[in-house]
């Protein structure tokens, strides 16, 4: 007897064939983003949303690419990965520091986890008091959107450079094989009608929607399986973050493609619901009403005993 198209056991079954609706959504994402370039100069306004919406899809369709989608060939992966025209961040440098995320063991550790925010607290406990208070704002929804990109950038752009410093050669190598991409892009953007300034305001707003989703991702809690969010949205912003708002059921099947991870959940929700103890939102209009201008926790990690997580 074959397994319905819902049958979790089918769902979760790793690929051995190329994804064609990955496939589909990268060539829709290349129109879009070529279309809003060759928008004349009066129809600005329309072509800086197209463009946001697209460089939005296309960070969560670099997600996807890392987890091995649509082709499950790495070399072939890291090709169309290598061209981010989200500029800032490098593919190498978002597979290796993702990848390490995925220990869950780890999950918000501020030391062993990369996509952690919160501080150990003795590193919060020298901070000056406007720091602190920056670092706050920064755990509201408005403004992880406003100023959590450029916190962000700051840290993570630091990081690397600290390394190469320390003489770590593959974040050298990482962002060295980002550069011809940016190039490029900066070129195209060039040779339009769109000012390059304008172009990356749009990549610095598509990474503001971006931390909509990580926002509540990850939360402190005793369980490692208590740590991971359920949003169950299923409109634009769920579309664009290619469902990881399921973040539970990715972090359960990490090679299980975007479009199968709500039939998965919807086979099993109860499972899921119980394994990450009930944190859960019903959409991210409740993410916006909640936490809008509300701090979702504090900065220094609420668990912290100076290594035991």
């Amino acid at each position: 007897m074959q397994p319905s198209p819902a049958d979790p056991r089918e769902a979760a079954q790793p690929l051995t064939r190329v994804c064609w609706p990955t496939v589909l959504l990268i060539l829709a994402f290349g129109g879009v983003w070529a279309g809003a370039l060759m928008l004349p100069t009066g129809w600005g306004p329309i072509a800086f949303v197209l463009l946001v919406l697209a460089l939005t899809l296309h960070s969560s369709l670099a997600h996807e690419i890392l987890h091995g989608h649509p082709f499950g060939h790495t070399q072939a992966e890291t090709l169309l990965g290598l061209w981010q025209p989200g500029l800032f961040v490098p593919y190498l440098r978002f597979k290796r520091t993702h990848l390490a995320h995925h220990r869950d063991a780890n999950l918000t550790d501020p030391y062993d986890d990369p996509e952690s925010n919160y501080l150990d607290p003795a590193v919060w406990n020298g901070l000056a008091g406007w720091q602190r208070q920056v670092l706050q704002i920064n755990n509201t929804l408005a403004g992880r959107i406003v100023i959590g990109p450029l916190i962000g950038m700051f840290m993570f752009w630091r990081g690397d450079l600290a390394a190469i410093r320390r003489g770590a050669p593959h974040v050298a190598r990482d962002w060295l094989a980002h550069l011809p991409g940016v190039v490029l892009t900066l070129w195209l953007v060039w040779l339009s009608d769109m000012p390059v300034w304008l172009y990356l305001l749009a990549c610095y707003c598509a990474l503001s929607v971006l931390r909509i989703r990580t926002f509540l991702e990850h939360q402190a809690h005793a369980r490692v399986s208590g740590r991971t969010v359920i949003i169950e949205d299923r409109g634009l912003l769920a579309f664009l973050f290619l469902n990881n708002s399921l973040h539970v059921v990715h972090h359960m099947h990490p090679d299980v493609p975007w479009y199968r991870l709500w039939p998965l959940y919807r086979a099993q929700r109860e499972r899921y619901v119980t394994r990450n103890g009930g944190y859960v939102y019903a959409s991210y209009g409740e993410v916006f009403r909640r936490y809008l201008w509300r701090c979702k926790d504090d900065v220094p990690h609420p668990l912290w005993r100076g290594g035991a997580d």
